[in-house]
């Protein structure tokens, strides 16, 4: 595997051929009618949420940092780029293995996440065709490639389909001092957008509910590592989330179910205006 962006977009390139055979037909995207329901104050900026014909809500998704560990072309490692997006096999369901040779696999607790796209100001209408990488720690709060060079697990880009989903099978991520559990994601207008990773649509971060994370933390010895920060943190201090409104981070932070033996699932809705 080539850490860092020496030969070009091979990587999606190499995968976009194979998505004809994993995407749903892209039909009855269009839900109809009702336009943005409320214009909330969120500092600066607004919270914007729009309403679908069955009365359900979608949410715009607060812009946040990628953070120091992105590798998706815009940032470096020891002086040079770093792109996992430029991997054949990036496109993926399962995150948990290594591409481009590599061998580890990231062990912990089986967690199925299913991230649904919404057009915000279409009746939060389904969002079909976009990009979308998810990268994370793992259990011991350690992220591939840049505390562990000789792995690249828990990236992946999922393209959503018809109904607008996208998903990843991952491992819950453990905690590390100063942050609480979090997954980062960034979503795309199309595979082909997502190869240089300066294009993105939102940039964002799903938190995760506090009993799932205590549970696992204090039953799998995998994540010894995460019981004394995790005691630390809390999600209202967080320095990403504490800065959302009410209704953005209700959106941020993922609704899951499952225990620490059988593993989880996990769901989220993420609103872009498209």
């Amino acid at each position: 595997m080539t850490q860092h962006d020496d030969h070009g977009p091979e990587g999606l390139a190499a995968d976009l051929p194979h998505l004809t055979r994993r995407r749903l037909v892209m039909t009855g995207l269009a839900m109809g009618g009702a336009a943005l329901s409320l214009w909330a104050a969120r500092s600066s900026a607004e919270t914007v949420i729009g309403t679908g014909s069955d009365g359900a809500t979608c949410v715009v998704l607060p812009e946040e940092t990628a953070g120091p560990f992105p590798a998706d072309g815009t940032n470096v490692r020891d002086g040079q780029l770093v792109n996992i997006l430029t991997e054949e096999g990036v496109i993926r369901d399962d995150i948990r293995t290594s591409i481009g040779g590599l061998q580890p696999v990231a062990e912990g607790v089986p967690v199925t996440l299913e991230i649904r796209l919404q057009d915000v100001g279409n009746g939060c209408a389904p969002l079909a065709g976009r990009a979308v990488y998810l990268w994370q720690c793992d259990a011991a709060g350690v992220y591939s490639i840049y505390g562990a060079a000789d792995r690249n697990y828990l990236r992946g880009v999922g393209i959503s389909d018809g109904a607008g989903l996208v998903r990843f099978t991952t491992v819950l991520p453990g905690c590390y001092p100063g942050r609480w559990p979090h997954l980062h994601f960034e979503v795309f207008a199309s595979p082909e957008a997502a190869v240089s990773g300066t294009a993105a649509l939102l940039t964002s971060q799903f938190a995760l509910p506090e009993d799932p994370c205590a549970a696992v933390y204090a039953a799998d010895p995998r994540y010894a590592a995460s019981l004394e920060p995790f005691g630390g943190v809390s999600l209202k201090r967080d320095g990403i989330f504490r800065g959302s409104s009410k209704a953005e981070l209700a959106a941020q932070v993922l609704t899951m179910t499952g225990d620490p033996g059988a593993g989880y699932r996990a769901s989220a809705v993420v609103g872009l205006v498209a």
